[in-house]
């Protein structure tokens, strides 16, 4: 490690193979914390490259627990929703809700996540207090996505060997110090989804994060960064601002482009009217959502973020076609539906 240590010191780019050997050693409990601290605190002061970044998801999720999604005849692509958190806004839990929109719109939902870090209700919170079991392991996870077309892998039941690092990540944050498991958690899903909507806290992030799951084997790849109107960021398609949107995939080739909630017929939002709280007022917001009882601007916030994940699943041409699909498949019931049976498919 002390050869690793000192070619990231020397502002050097880890080869594919230094990286595997890295991310083995940040894994072993026989290698000292110091050590690791040392290691992923140059990786960060030299930045992480996309291919280094993509290397050390690569070999994490070799120590992962897979869900074994083969030994299922899945009729639709399989998509994970999510975002990095970390833009401090404390917003309601927009694409646990937007999950099950796509997931009424022919999705196979493989949602991976953890509880609130950055918020007050992560989407394993809010999934609990909406009565979903959220510590399935993977025959239990695959059960639903057979009767429900959605389910969720909690972090910490499919990812036992992270338990070493705790204590080193828990050290670093304290002094400050972004590492790149503040960068990875949305690239970790041991499903290795078809399709993924990740939502990053840095605009500049987006054409490298989009590069990433490219790296990773992802059929589409739409990476966002949104921001409100007094220019906050924003870990969403957002209501508040314009986002930026970078697309990318096996077969298609880097897309920048920018979007507004003007383009889409929807009205601006300030952040006051998008906030949430904890999981139990989340889980409360997102069922006026879905039910249809709320139809105010955090519907709105929904409907753009999963009208995002339908085109990026290839469910329809483009993210307005979406947006009208999801305000259908809410008014029809489709999209509380799939919370029911996956509450059910869980217990």
């Amino acid at each position: 490690m002390d050869a690793l240590i000192h070619h990231l010191e020397e502002n050097q780019e880890l080869s594919r193979r230094e990286v595997e050997v890295a991310a083995d050693l940040l894994l072993d409990p026989a290698v000292a914390d110091s050590k690791k601290e040392r290691l992923l605190e140059a990786l960060s002061k030299k930045g992480e490259t996309p291919a280094e970044i993509a290397g050390f998801v690569e070999t994490f999720l070799s120590h992962a627990v897979d869900p074994h999604l083969g030994l299922l005849d899945l009729e639709g692509p399989t998509l994970d929703v999510c975002g990095t958190g970390g833009d401090q806004l404390d917003l309601f839990n927009v694409s646990t809700t937007a999950m099950f929109i796509a997931a009424a719109g022919g999705a196979i939902v493989v949602k991976h996540g953890n509880r609130g870090i950055t918020s007050k209700s992560g989407g394993a919170d809010v999934l609990e207090a909406l009565g979903v079991r959220i510590d399935l392991p993977a025959d239990g996870f695959r059960r639903c996505l057979e009767k429900a077309g959605v389910g969720f892998m909690f972090a910490p039941i499919y990812h036992p060997a992270f338990k070493v690092v705790a204590g080193v990540r828990k050290t670093l944050a304290a002094r400050g110090v972004k590492s790149i498991f503040n960068l990875i958690g949305p690239l970790l899903n041991p499903a290795k989804p078809q399709c993924q909507l990740v939502g990053v806290f840095s605009r500049e992030f987006c054409p490298a994060f989009a590069e990433i799951l490219q790296r990773l084997g992802r059929d589409s790849a739409w990476v966002v960064h949104g921001t409100t109107g007094d220019g906050r960021s924003v870990d969403e398609i957002s209501l508040m601002g314009s986002t930026r949107i970078c697309k990318a995939g096996l077969y298609q080739d880097l897309e920048d482009e920018e979007v507004r909630p003007r383009d889409f017929g929807l009205k601006h939002a300030e952040v006051a009217e998008l906030q949430g709280g904890d999981a139990e007022t989340n889980a409360a917001i997102l069922l006026a959502i879905l039910s249809g009882r709320d139809t105010g601007p955090k519907r709105d916030m929904v409907l753009m973020n999963s009208g995002a994940a339908l085109a990026c699943a290839g469910l329809v041409d483009n993210m307005g076609d979406g947006i009208t699909m999801s305000r259908e498949l809410i008014e029809s019931g489709a999209a509380l539906e799939r919370l029911h049976l996956l509450r059910e498919a869980s217990l």
